[in-house]
């Protein structure tokens, strides 16, 4: 199998709505992270990789498949949870999970019981009658129900309770060893933190990075904060051309970004100047994610706006 390939996707819904020029892969058995704010074009992109929407240009395959032309083999091959779970009201629990096995032509009544006993769901009431919480996790049974060995997990914990969420992590983590190739979106950093070998940062429907989650896990990038001892080495220091990611000049303190290659210049420029404080600590992916929301500066190579 190919895994998920997406080359070049351009679907512009006006006023800076959709995406624009998304490029990444999915090896096969990889999870990749799909990180970004609401409506920065997560969802987006996975309705095209459905075959629910088709590019303006660009390509999006699956296993080799066109996602466009070859929509009902994608169909038989992935497993899709989407962000928003929408169900007919005149259904009940197990008349959504038939329709579903029916619609996927899959999908045995044994794993089937057995994620919906996993995940504690009672499938026999009236589904508009059901909580977020009930609706997310029969649709969490239908999106694993036929053991795909493509998943696209769109914001996949949204709507359960922490008890739940855990469960989810779990089965992920299960899946994963299996050797199931996955794309996760999210805004929750602890989730891509504990589920993803890569992550994939979007930005108003723009890919900003793509990095290694063991690069943020193991420190690869670092923040140093320095106190100055006079106005005088606070702002020569601002102009010595380093990258400052954030500066107090009440407290004359700035922090800057310090990758490992870079360490030596650091050592070598600090000590021009007269300091009476230094700290140093680990990105996290959070703040990695964050400065590309916060200005206009590079960060560990990326450029972003």
């Amino acid at each position: 199998m190919n895994g998920i390939k997406v080359n070049g996707l351009t679907h512009d819904y006006g006023h800076g709505r959709g995406v624009f020029d998304v490029s990444f892969e999915v090896k096969e058995g990889e999870t990749l992270g799909f990180l970004g704010p609401n409506g920065a074009g997560k969802s987006t992109t996975m309705r095209h990789l459905m075959g629910f929407s088709k590019p303006q240009s660009g390509t999006v395959e699956i296993n080799g498949l066109d996602c466009t032309k070859e929509h009902c083999k994608v169909m038989e091959e992935v497993g899709y949870l989407p962000g928003e779970v929408v169900m007919p009201d005149g259904l009940n629990g197990w008349q959504f999970i038939k329709m579903m096995q029916g619609m996927k032509r899959t999908g045995s009544d044994e794993r089937v019981r057995y994620l919906l006993e996993r995940f504690k769901a009672d499938p026999s009431g009236s589904v508009r009658r059901m909580s977020i919480g009930e609706k997310r996790k029969l649709a969490v049974a239908a999106a694993f129900m036929n053991d795909a060995g493509v998943l696209l997990l769109d914001e996949p914990s949204s709507g359960l309770d922490p008890l739940m969420q855990e469960v989810f992590i779990d089965l992920i983590r299960e899946e994963k060893e299996r050797g199931k190739t996955i794309l996760l979106s999210s805004h929750i950093f602890s989730e891509v933190e504990a589920l993803c070998d890569r992550i994939a940062i979007i930005k108003d429907g723009k890919l900003v990075s793509v990095v290694d989650a063991a690069e943020i896990k193991h420190g690869l990038h670092n923040v140093i904060t320095v106190g100055f001892s006079s106005e005088k080495d606070y702002s020569e220091f601002l102009s010595s051309g380093m990258e400052v990611s954030g500066d107090d000049r009440k407290e004359l303190k700035c922090s800057v970004i310090v990758d490992d290659e870079e360490i030596n210049r650091f050592i070598a420029l600090i000590k021009r100047f007269r300091i009476r404080s230094f700290a140093e600590h680990s990105v996290t992916l959070e703040e990695y994610f964050m400065h590309f929301y916060k200005n206009t500066k590079t960060f560990g190579g990326a450029a972003y706006a």
